[in-house]
């Protein structure tokens, strides 16, 4: 009778538990996401990633010359937005140089122009040893490789809940339809 009961309790306090559906991509502890404050290569203006709070953000770290991963991560992030409809106003897209020297201003604009990413998009830049910092807090590596002149860098991607905290690690070959249904549940979060 004894063993009926406490089945009967287990189902009953799993059926009334908090469902939190699975990310798709590597599951992050949820801890505040550091903050930074870099510029924005289109604006001038200052941003910091605390003042983004509110909404979800996907975090890339980019170069506006490289040959694949980035422009396939500006790709996903379009094809995201489109995909989101109007829930896309409730994400930031911001990317992170990694290539200090190359992401000026006008290559920033012309990367974005020719990825199509205009609303809810930041694309973060600095000096270097600002750069650096960033990257170090996301444990992020930037090298210059001479032949041909590339940056060689990781292409992770952090998704940031609308709290500020880190949730979800996805890279530029991320699975669209996951991505997306990802976003939402964040999204359904507050």
């Amino acid at each position: 009778m004894i063993r009926v009961l406490l089945i009967t309790v287990c189902i009953a306090l799993s059926a009334c538990a908090p469902s939190t559906p699975r990310l798709s991509g590597t599951e992050l502890p949820a801890k505040d996401a550091p903050d930074f404050t870099l510029t924005d290569g289109q604006s001038g203006e200052a941003v910091t990633l605390s003042s983004l709070r509110g909404n979800v953000v996907a975090l890339a770290f980019l170069y506006t010359h490289c040959p694949d991963a980035c422009p396939l991560t500006a790709a996903q992030f379009r094809a995201t937005q489109q995909a989101l409809g109007g829930d896309a106003a409730r994400v930031r897209f911001v990317a992170v140089s990694v290539d200090p020297e190359g992401d000026t201003p006008a290559a920033i604009r012309e990367f974005s122009a020719t990825h199509d990413l205009k609303q809810n998009w930041r694309y973060l830049i600095g000096p270097r040893p600002a750069l650096e910092k960033v990257w170090a807090l996301y444990g992020v590596g930037s090298f210059v490789d001479p032949m041909p002149p590339f940056v060689d860098h990781n292409d992770a991607i952090f998704v940031i809940d609308a709290r500020g905290r880190e949730r979800e690690l996805v890279h530029s070959d991320l699975v669209l339809k996951d991505f997306v249904a990802d976003l939402r549940v964040l999204l359904a979060e507050r």
